[in-house]
């Protein structure tokens, strides 16, 4: 299961929150408590989380705080130059940008991110039972393009909102998206 971190001040206004280490906002810390009653029905033989407080609180809001491990490999998508800074800001200098063709300059390229979700991926399907993933929307997005064999830039497909769930899975030995961004109400 995969689950974006709740709202904070610039997932709210559109500014690229890669490395900067921001807080919930007061509506990031109630959502992050409405995910907990939504994963009431799972359980988890591994729960993992990015190091960065967002995806962390969301993780301790959600009641699963206790069996959190961090993993860096879950930390977003580093925007280097870009960072705090948003599409239509960038593309006043860089006509046509896009993060995930373009990469950012200082920070990483779709490729870079894939090897990190490669690597999550691997101890996901390892686990004796289901994993929740506690982390960022380029993050998770790259990982679900690579769960689908796709390569990492085509994580561009997959539109993902603050406080969400999305679940992995197989049909038979394939792997699947079962279910895609949904908001916990």
């Amino acid at each position: 299961m995969l689950v974006r971190h709740g709202e904070t001040e610039w997932s709210a206004n559109g500014r690229h929150t890669g490395r900067t280490d921001l807080p919930l906002t007061d509506e990031g810390r109630r959502q992050a408590k409405e995910l907990g009653s939504c994963l009431e029905e799972w359980t988890f033989a591994l729960v993992l989380a990015s190091p960065l407080q967002r995806a962390t609180e969301t993780c301790r809001l959600a009641g699963l705080g206790g069996a959190m491990q961090i993993r860096d490999d879950l930390r977003e998508w580093d925007y280097g130059e870009f960072e705090g800074r948003t599409t239509a800001d960038i593309r006043t200098r860089r006509p046509g940008w896009t993060l995930w063709m373009d990469g950012a300059p200082g920070g990483e390229t779709a490729d870079h991110v894939g090897r990190r979700a490669d690597r999550v991926i691997a101890e996901s399907r390892a686990a004796p039972g289901d994993v929740a993933l506690f982390a960022h929307g380029h993050i998770l997005r790259v990982l679900t393009a690579r769960w689908l064999d796709l390569p990492p830039d085509r994580g561009r497909s997959f539109a993902l909102a603050t406080a969400t769930i999305s679940v992995l899975g197989y049909e038979r030995e394939t792997s699947v998206i079962i279910r895609w961004n949904v908001p916990c109400r």
